[in-house]
């Protein structure tokens, strides 16, 4: 097991890659990659496994290496204490200060990792950011170190299109003063803080954090003056940015990396008031369902922490859970009548449904009064079928 995304301790995984022949089969657990050190003719010795497959994973999965463990986030570290996900040997990128090493830009999985793993190798990266965490560790806990001196990876910055900056003003509307945030992974969550310059004393509780909740922190946006849980703080699971995100975090007190047990759980999100959870979503349907794993029969996405976090914003005094989406994908419709992969999250969670073309509030509405609402966002050239295949659908639907 290994950290995700710039986390990834990228000599150790190179040199299980070099030696896996002699090394001899193992089975592997991983998230987001951004390295491009694992290619499919890998799997002649190590059995791919992770919870997405974003990143470098589409490749993977695309070549029917990969397979998916479909777990709620919440759940990742019972089932590594557990021995559900065993993790036999833990690969870390770590940071030293005075002898001491912090897991750097990944707490997350990688906690109850520590906890019961039988081996712990680290790559002490004199170029990882130095943050505050829930464990540090010392010389004595890792079974070998190896130094180096490189550029963390690094997510490659993408401007938003124009539709996801039409995405981002219909979101921002139903962000206020003093709310606290947790946004999922990509451009969209980027392109949404980008429409929150004006806002006062926002909060941040979420899975990952990128370059903006850096620029946001710099300039007062984000200050956590008002969250009620963890006040002044930006807490986060893994640090998803660039280099301007990792010089903000190293030695911060601002920012504190946590394990999923406590990012993603059900009672820490319940007790945040105002928690606002933006995610994204490869379809809904007209209802509310919504896919976030697989589209046209291929695994592109994740269970990951979307369902975690709308429960939670749901059970939050005065949260709201969002759904942002562009309305087509290529030709297709997003919004369809029935969708083509599995309901990831409710439609009883769903909350805020967001496109280019405005924003649909399904909160306690009907199945049927929610259709119209559905339509009114979907694209102009769908909306007719759609509304011919809404007419079936409400046959199996009570009537209001």
């Amino acid at each position: 097991m290994w950290g995700q995304g710039g986390s990834e301790a990228t000599a150790l995984t190179a040199a299980l890659i070099a030696e896996r022949h002699a090394i001899g089969r193992v089975r592997s657990f991983f998230g987001v990659t951004w390295s491009e050190h694992f290619k499919p003719e890998h799997a002649d010795c190590i059995e791919f496994t992770a919870y997405c497959a974003a990143g470098h994973n589409r490749k993977l999965a695309e070549a029917g290496v990969l397979d998916i463990v479909p777990s709620h986030y919440s759940q990742l570290g019972a089932q590594i204490r557990g021995g559900a996900l065993k993790a036999d040997v833990l690969l870390l990128q770590l940071a030293e200060r005075d002898g001491e090493f912090s897991l750097s830009m990944s707490n997350e999985f990688l906690i109850p990792a520590l906890e019961t793993a039988r081996v712990v190798i680290g790559e002490v990266n004199a170029q990882a950011p130095y943050t505050e965490g829930e464990r540090g560790l010392k010389a004595a806990d890792l079974a070998c170190i190896l130094r180096s001196d490189r550029a963390p990876l690094e997510a490659k910055p993408v401007a938003p299109s124009a539709v996801e900056a039409a995405i981002a003003r219909h979101v921002a509307d139903w962000i206020g003063d003093g709310a606290t945030l947790e946004l999922g992974l990509g451009s969209l969550p980027e392109a949404i803080l980008g429409q929150l310059a004006d806002r006062r004393d926002l909060g941040v509780h979420s899975g990952a954090i990128g370059d903006k909740v850096a620029e946001l922190m710099e300039r007062g946006v984000i200050t956590n003056a008002r969250k009620s849980i963890d006040p002044g703080v930006t807490t986060a699971g893994v640090l998803f940015g660039g280099a301007r995100l990792n010089r903000f975090a190293h030695r911060s007190p601002a920012i504190r990396l946590r394990s999923s047990d406590y990012t993603h759980g059900a009672a820490v999100l319940a007790a945040i008031d105002n928690f606002i959870a933006i995610n994204s979503a490869i379809e809904v349907d007209l209802t509310g369902q919504i896919n976030s794993e697989v589209a046209a029969g291929r695994y592109l996405g994740a269970v990951g922490g979307a369902a975690d976090f709308a429960r939670g914003a749901v059970l939050s005094k005065g949260g709201v859970p969002i759904f942002a989406l562009g309305a087509t994908a290529g030709r297709a419709s997003r919004i369809v009548s029935r969708l083509s992969g599995p309901v990831t999250v409710s439609r009883a969670d769903a909350g805020i449904i967001a496109t280019e073309y405005g924003a649909a509030d399904l909160r306690g509405l009907s199945l049927n009064a929610r259709i119209p609402k559905m339509i009114a966002i979907a694209h102009p050239d769908h909306r007719e079928r759609l509304e011919r295949e809404a007419r079936a659908l409400r046959a199996w639907m009570p009537v209001d």
